[in-house]
């Protein structure tokens, strides 16, 4: 067992898409002499900025930020690596007396690393997660049941909803047979929870903004770019949302007012999942 005196104090800042998390990271980052590393699974990746929403140099406003930008576009980066590089961010922060500041929405990567959860190794597949991400979250964990029941009804409410974890577990299981046992171990860290949130309307509203203002400030021409750099259509559509709808645009499968709409409500639909996923943090 790990004394908490010996753990070391992290804060998660968390909350769904467009809450303002990565404009308050940054402010408390500047009072409680932090640095920020940021745990989103698009984020990582080179070149998907406006579309992510990735912080600008002149946001950051000095605080260093981490875990941007680590990997190619055209690879695939999982759980198993943001646990791993998270880890050293936090050892390499907290031995030079900051306090290491988690910020981001995907609750899968934050869980992995404050309870030091070990998934198995499965490399993806691509072929069954492009048949995958045609389906509703009821359709998954129904396919989920058949692969390894006794795992799928051990689900809570929010992960039997959450469309990322069921594609992983349905892909792990097809790939071994059925779900290993997850290796979980006790927790290093000390963690002072953040939650964001604003009345529903008002995040729709917020949504609603920040999507005319990306549009307006070249999200469309930030995916040509990328298609013309050799991302191919294909790995938009896995990368989803605005990459997703924008790329359907693009290839002439949608007009532009259809991709708006689709893209607005697939925005909202995520930033539930995520409210949902986060329903259990308990902050101080």
């Amino acid at each position: 067992m790990t004394s908490n005196s010996a753990k070391i104090h992290i804060v998660c800042i968390v909350g769904p898409t467009a809450v303002g998390k990565s404009d308050f990271a940054v402010e408390y980052a500047l009072k409680h002499n932090g640095e920020v590393i940021s745990a989103d699974s698009r984020q990582v990746y080179k070149g998907l900025n406006i579309g992510t929403g990735k912080i600008t140099t002149e946001e950051m406003k000095g605080v260093p930020h981490h875990l941007l930008d680590v990997a190619d576009p055209n690879e695939n980066f999982n759980v198993g690596k943001f646990k791993e590089l998270a880890e050293k961010a936090i050892a390499d922060i907290s031995s030079r007396g900051k306090v290491p500041i988690i910020c981001g929405g995907t609750g899968f990567y934050i869980d992995a690393v404050v309870n030091n959860i070990t998934y198995p190794d499965v490399p993806h597949n691509e072929k069954l997660r492009a048949e995958l991400e045609k389906k509703l979250a009821s359709e998954l964990f129904e396919m989920l049941k058949k692969l390894d029941s006794n795992y799928a009804l051990s689900l809570n409410n929010s992960e039997q909803n959450n469309p990322q974890r069921l594609v992983r577990s349905i892909e792990i299981a097809t790939a071994l047979g059925k779900i290993p046992k997850i290796s979980q171990n006790d927790s290093p860290y000390d963690v002072t929870w953040i939650k964001l949130e604003l009345p529903a309307e008002e995040l729709k509203q917020r949504i609603h903004l920040r999507l005319q203002k990306r549009l307006e400030n070249g999200m469309i021409e930030e995916v040509q770019s990328l298609h013309k750099n050799g991302l191919s259509w294909e790995r938009m559509e896995e990368f989803g949302l605005e990459y997703r709808y924008i790329s359907r645009f693009l290839r002439g499968l949608i007009t532009r007012d259809e991709m708006n709409s689709q893209l607005q409500n697939e925005i909202w639909h995520y930033a539930k999942r995520q409210m949902l996923w986060f329903k259990k943090v308990k902050t101080a």
